[in-house]
């Protein structure tokens, strides 16, 4: 691999491997890491996501299970299987996976989760507890995977200049009020450029660090990249391929072939922050089910 290259798989199987011992010991005193995936309707992606997930928590050792619902269920179906899943004392956590159908508001099913079960980092009470620099919250997994990769990879953020780009509550808010909080892996000026922000391109030439994720495919060209600067791709698009099978590819935010030939360090897509996601989706459930405990 490219030494420039941030290896996500490998960063995030160090983190499981911490995990390993955390969840021993828990089950040495009586305590089975659980965790419940709910899935609604019959959505590809969030098939794979989910099953990747359980996967991983299979060689874990976290108990998991998962429940799937037609996409016709109702708001307050939905709800009622949350209340009962908040009330088993076999699950630490549960997460509801993205997205659900259009009759159904995520914010109220995110708001039902009990915030000690918010592995997601979702519920209102943890997102405030976030934005306060509370440690006693949920992070969500995906940014709170983007700052372990910056701190295992030695890049510095302290007083350097972040770029973030998307504003939306799953990546690019959190990920922004995490980067300028007191502490390991933050202390950065943080810039959010969205949709309507003006020339995003000098933004991201002043940055130290960007992060991508903003929804479009290799929206980030190399003219828009500081030599050496630090480049995270969050993104996932599906794009026309003539060359595969199924006529379409996944790539990321960033063009990551001319963006490679600039970057210090760049995540490779995939390979950077999805395997971290899923990391940090287990990490929340241990410390869940240690909480629980104590």
């Amino acid at each position: 691999m490219p030494a420039n290259l941030i290896d996500g798989r490998a960063i995030a199987a160090q983190i499981l491997g911490e995990l390993a011992s955390r969840v021993a010991d828990l089950k040495k005193r009586g305590v089975a890491p659980g965790l419940a995936f709910v899935r609604v309707g019959e959505d590809p992606a969030s098939k794979v996501y989910v099953g990747r997930k359980e996967k991983a928590c299979a060689e874990l050792g976290i108990f998991s299970e998962t429940y799937v619902l037609p996409e016709a269920t109702s708001e307050n179906e939905l709800l009622a299987l949350i209340a009962k899943l908040n009330s088993d004392p076999r699950l630490h956590g549960i997460l509801v996976q993205a997205p659900l159908p259009k009759h159904i508001s995520e914010s109220r099913i995110y708001s039902s989760v009990l915030p000690a079960k918010d592995v997601d980092g979702f519920h209102p009470v943890n997102v405030g507890k976030l934005m306060l620099g509370d440690a006693t919250g949920f992070r969500p997994c995906t940014p709170a995977g983007v700052v372990e990769l910056l701190v295992r990879s030695g890049v510095k953020t302290d007083g350097a200049e972040v770029v973030v780009l998307g504003r939306g509550n799953i990546v690019g808010k959190p990920m922004a009020a995490m980067l300028c909080q007191k502490g390991k892996g933050a202390n950065a000026t943080v810039t959010i450029c969205h949709s309507a922000t003006r020339d995003i391109k000098s933004h991201c030439l002043r940055a130290d660090i960007i992060v991508a994720a903003i929804g479009v495919a290799e929206f980030v060209k190399a003219d828009m990249v500081k030599p050496g600067a630090t480049v995270i791709d969050v993104g996932v698009n599906r794009v026309p391929d003539a060359n595969s099978k199924t006529g379409t590819k996944l790539v990321g935010d960033v063009d990551f072939a001319a963006v490679e030939k600039i970057a210090g360090k760049i995540t490779p897509n995939p390979g950077g922050v999805g395997p971290m996601t899923i990391a940090m989706l287990l990490q929340n459930t241990v410390r869940a089910s240690e909480l629980s405990f104590n």
